[in-house]
């Protein structure tokens, strides 16, 4: 059995644009999304006050930042087949800014993301997500204020 090489970089870019909306956190660049997000990139479910596409995950990547300055996206699986990609991550920093109204606390925090992204032509179009923001909260001693 031969390997298909159009296959084989299909699959290698593919990662590589996945791998790269993480490194936006990780070396705090939120431009670095332009590359690999889809003009009509639908990032479900919208976090409160994103706006769609591309722009909308650039403010939450500032105020990720701002929140966990040492912030850091560890990728720990990967499950990929032509077109789509599963991922199971962690999340991990140290709360020294305001985060959903929370007061830093200087605590160092890790908790645990899946998503599952699908692509075309090496560009992210769709990102189903779970963050165990339970975790996070129960982690920080306190959850947002309810409005």
């Amino acid at each position: 059995m031969q390997a298909n090489p159009d296959l084989t970089e299909q699959l290698k870019r593919e990662r590589v644009a996945v791998e790269t909306l993480y490194r936006a956190f990780n070396e705090q660049n939120p431009d670095l999304v332009d590359d690999v997000l889809s003009p009509q990139w639908d990032d479900i479910p919208l976090a409160p006050g994103q706006v769609p596409g591309p722009e909308g995950i650039k403010p939450i990547i500032r105020s990720f930042v701002q929140a966990f300055p040492d912030v850091r996206i560890t990728v720990h699986d990967m499950v990929q087949e032509p077109g789509k990609i599963g991922v199971r991550a962690e999340i991990t920093g140290t709360h020294q800014g305001e985060f959903f109204g929370i007061a830093a606390t200087g605590t160092k925090v890790g908790f645990r993301i899946h998503e599952f992204h699908v692509l075309d032509n090496a560009k992210l179009t769709t990102t189903w997500h779970m963050e165990d923001w339970f975790g996070l909260f129960l982690q920080l001693g306190q959850f947002p204020a309810q409005a």
